[in-house]
């Protein structure tokens, strides 16, 4: 029996939702696999070194090889999928900085692009990062293997793109190995202000940096448990978002941690026996990866990454001393563990490629009142069923309500006070799929 629902605003039909199949992300997590990223991981490690600053013309050692052994597995994998993959340089030119930049140099991201059959200007990016360091960072001569870091991300990164070339999406994914991380983050910098120049509507960047530690530097071993690193609020925020926010709340729900909350429930969803742990920090204490440029942009974007590192595997010389072994070396990856992070990645690629996409112009409004009143600008798209109310206690780190509101553009949850709980709205479109929830920018009065 079909049954109608008044919110206050609008009347409308309860219709079912008609999944994107699960099974669909079920064989998208046992598609990825660990051989081939081991193989992956071994061949960068095998470049010797892959310092931004190392050597660029030699076949089997430095960073250009490096970048175009990545350049020709995306080829590779295009040629398997029917030229699916749009494969490119991104170059920028960097002078030296007085710092780690101590000669000029080519920052040289490879990209390739999977463009989506409805959306094609709409992306969601999965990054690795290319370039390695030891002790001295500006040491771009002697062996810098970087397994874990980060030969496990950009491998993971291929992988993604081996395992999702083989479907169609409505968005474009983008799979990149970024350079010049650890000079100080200037590959993705280059990319995300070529992405502002282009106009690209970017739905979240998903930055893998070290994906293959088990063995944390704390004792801990640990196999299941990763981090979502993500920042509160845009630091490109207006002082008028800002001041408001202080009235009306969303210190912790800018775009960024919105992905973070997306990726937290798709995993809990398909993956449950991963344990997915949001840390609100934009990233490691008083550090800092290849997401950071596009935050400082506004896009929305995130750093999975193992959950317990091992410092003596990070930026150190192969050497030993008092036993313990230093070095970034492949003894240090656990490939099954990489496999899963992998995976992490590729479902939640996938769910945002199928997603339809986020409302624009939320408006909230509610104050002194018994109900809250919601207003939005729909999408205009016969591929969208509805939209779905989210709202949590304000001290809950995830949205633990929800209520699909039906194709419609404004609604009111009865008897629910504003002053008690947060709000948003995500897109769903007739294959279930959600976009990641907006929270309200405006205030309805």
């Amino acid at each position: 029996m079909q049954k109608f629902i008044w919110l206050g605003f609008s009347l409308f039909l309860l219709t079912p939702v008609f999944a994107q199949s699960d099974k669909d992300f079920y064989s998208i997590i046992e598609k990825v696999n660990a051989r081939r990223i081991e193989k992956d991981i071994r061949t960068l490690a095998n470049f010797g070194t892959r310092h931004t600053l190392s050597d660029t013309l030699a076949n089997n050692r430095g960073i250009g090889a490096a970048r175009r052994w990545i350049f020709e597995s995306f080829q590779e994998i295009s040629k398997n999928c029917g030229s699916c993959l749009e494969v490119s340089y991104q170059k920028n030119y960097q002078n030296p900085d007085g710092r780690r930049i101590v000669k000029p140099v080519w920052i040289n991201n490879v990209v390739a692009i999977q463009r989506g059959t409805k959306y094609p200007n709409r992306f969601v990016i999965m990054s690795g990062d290319i370039d390695s360091r030891i002790s001295d960072p500006n040491n771009f001569t002697d062996d810098s293997p970087g397994a874990n870091d980060n030969a496990s991300g950009m491998a993971g990164t291929i992988e993604a793109a081996r395992v999702l070339s083989q479907y169609q999406f409505e968005n474009s994914i983008i799979y990149t190995g970024l350079s010049g991380e650890e000079q100080g983050l200037y590959g993705g910098a280059g990319l995300a202000k070529y992405a502002q120049e282009q106009g690209w509507e970017i739905i979240g960047v998903l930055n893998n940096d070290m994906i293959g530690n088990i063995e944390g530097v704390d004792g801990v071993i640990d196999n299941r448990t990763f981090r979502i690193f993500s920042e509160p609020t845009p630091v490109n925020e207006s002082d008028r978002q800002r001041r408001s926010r202080r009235f009306y709340g969303g210190e912790v729900d800018g775009n960024s941690r919105q992905l973070a909350r997306y990726i937290h429930k798709t995993v809990q969803k398909y993956m449950p026996e991963m344990h997915p742990k949001m840390i609100y920090r934009l990233d490691r204490f008083g550090r800092g990866g290849h997401h950071r440029p596009f935050n400082d942009l506004g896009f929305a974007g995130v750093r999975i990454m193992e959950a317990h590192e091992n410092y003596n595997r990070q930026h150190q010389d192969i050497r030993e001393e008092n036993g313990i072994a230093y070095g970034d070396v492949i003894e240090g990856v656990n490939f099954e563990y990489a496999k899963k992070l992998t995976a992490v990645n590729a479902i939640n690629l996938a769910s945002l490629a199928w997603a339809p996409p986020a409302v624009t112009q939320l408006s909230i409004g509610g104050v002194v009142e018994a109900d809250v009143k919601f207003q939005w600008t729909p999408i205009e798209d016969e591929a969208v069923m509805g939209y779905k109310i989210y709202w949590r206690d304000t001290t809950s780190p995830t949205w633990d309500h929800s209520r699909f509101v039906g194709k419609v553009s404004q609604a009111v949850l009865r008897g629910i006070v504003i002053d008690n709980f947060l709000f948003g709205i995500a897109t769903v479109g007739t294959n279930g799929m959600e976009s990641p929830v907006v929270f309200p920018a405006k205030v309805l009065r």
